[in-house]
């Protein structure tokens, strides 16, 4: 990717909208835009001072055509997005006008912005690191409020910094490592050995307390898999409408309804849920329901939440206890299910370490307090978060890789394993390390995470 050229491209969404943006990046930046740019008090672009915005007119400058009104503003590096110079151009957003100024942009010497590179552009600029790169994104697609201040503490550094200070530390303890590879009649004896580990421990500690984030950071991220499991017509899919207060799902009194897992998004109380409603769990009567049972039983295995309805009207059935004992106390909540009608669950006849919501989701009771179990059940530890996390799976796995080689790095030490292979250990956890901000990072990565943008970021 050539650095040295002016790039331009349109940076709101396409279809109609009351302002447009166009945006360019680069030495000529100002210069290309100021010969479209005509003002009624005659000011030029080239000679304001930078963070200005004139209002005018955008013309083709070969007839003088006005193509439409706008206001743009002048930012001179390197106090910029991308530490380049860059114009903005507000104008009507529609397509046409958007369209035609980008095209005259182009024309006077700019070239189309790949996805991502005025984010890339801010990256090998320096302004930026590779962790902050990536925040951009995520505060982008981000669907709760939750991961939007998980992706905004990213941007600000606060997982870099993290980061950096395990890998400055690793840093110092591989220098003096090497140290023994450049004076070979010096033994790493007993003190030294107990000051490398003491390191060592520290630099693992700071890792794994963000490997043990790490799962937190990924529903913030990703959403939280949960499985709505359950026997044929106890509510499961009316639970599902009921949460995303639609008709997502066809409910019938037919039991085997539902011959699928259907997954949807919600957000409750912030942090986003992949919720799935699962077939029927029972004796299948067909190949199809056959199938659909076994997925149901894979979604209640794969999730990291399940959802146990019961129907609260009839007392419990062999496979209701069955469910109970399959899903666990740890991830599941029972959900007893038709409580505007009487009860048929004896007192007690629940498992006393399982928690229980009593709900309608045919009235819509008790939906409030099943929303604020689920956040208390598995997300309580991420909700009073405000540090930053790692939410990325290519920085979780990088992160791991780091430990795994510093522990690698600690057996071989006591091991009495010479340094030259102890330094094989600990560099391979700097480019872990490296490879999450942006420092060892090969181009093919670069180029992946980059291509994900879209084009006017």
């Amino acid at each position: 990717m050539h650095t040295d050229d002016t790039i331009a491209s349109i940076s709101t969404p396409s279809g109609r909208g009351g302002i447009g943006i166009v945006r360019l990046s680069g030495k000529d930046a100002v210069k290309i835009a100021d010969r479209l740019f005509s003002s009624p008090k005659n000011k030029k672009l080239i000679k304001i001072p930078s963070h200005r915005i004139l209002y005018g007119n955008i013309i083709n400058p070969s007839n003088r055509e006005v193509v439409d009104e706008a206001l743009v503003s002048v930012m001179k590096a390197p106090n910029t997005y991308t530490r380049e110079d860059i114009v903005e151009i507000n104008c009507h957003g529609g397509v046409v006008p958007l369209k035609r100024i980008l095209e005259l942009l182009i024309k006077g010497g700019a070239r189309l912005a790949e996805p991502g590179e005025f984010t890339k552009r801010a990256f090998l600029n320096g302004r930026i690191d590779l962790v902050q790169s990536e925040a951009v994104l995520d505060i982008i697609n981000s669907l709760t409020e939750q991961s939007r201040k998980a992706a905004l503490e990213q941007l600000r550094g606060g997982l870099s910094g993290k980061i950096e200070s395990a890998r400055n530390k690793l840093v110092d303890l591989t220098a003096i490592v090497e140290t023994f590879i450049d004076f070979p009649e010096e033994d790493i004896e007993t003190a030294s050995q107990k000051e490398l580990e003491g390191r060592a421990v520290e630099i693992k500690r700071q890792l794994k307390e963000l490997i043990q984030n790490a799962r937190h950071g990924r529903v913030l991220r990703e959403g939280l898999k949960t499985a709505i499991i359950g026997r044929p017509n106890v509510g499961k899919s009316s639970l599902l409408n009921a949460l995303l207060e639609q008709d997502r799902v066809i409910v019938t009194e037919m039991p085997g309804t539902t011959r699928d897992v259907i997954e949807e998004y919600l957000d409750i109380n912030g942090f986003p849920i992949r919720i799935m409603d699962t077939a029927g769990i029972r004796e299948a009567i067909d190949i199809a329901e056959s199938e659909g049972v076994a997925r149901s039983l894979r979604a209640m295995k794969d999730a990291g939440l399940v959802l146990l309805v019961l129907d609260g009207s009839n007392s419990l059935h062999d496979t209701d206890m069955e469910l109970i004992e399959k899903s666990g106390s740890g991830n599941s909540i029972l959900v007893l299910n038709k409580s505007d009608l009487p009860s048929e669950i004896p007192q007690g006849s629940l498992p006393n370490d399982r928690t229980a919501v009593k709900i309608s989701a045919l009235k819509g009771r008790g939906l409030d307090e099943l929303k604020d179990e689920i956040v208390r059940t598995s997300l309580k530890e991420a909700a009073g978060t405000g540090d930053a996390i790692a939410t990325n799976v290519r920085h979780i796995k990088a992160i791991e890789r780091a430990y795994h080689s510093i522990n690698s790095f600690s057996k071989n030490l006591k091991k009495g394993i010479s340094p030259e292979f102890l330094a094989v250990d600990l560099r391979d956890g700097l480019d872990a390390l490296g490879e999450i901000i942006g420092i060892t990072t090969p181009e093919e990565i670069l180029n992946k995470i980059f291509s994900d943008f879209c084009i006017g970021k």
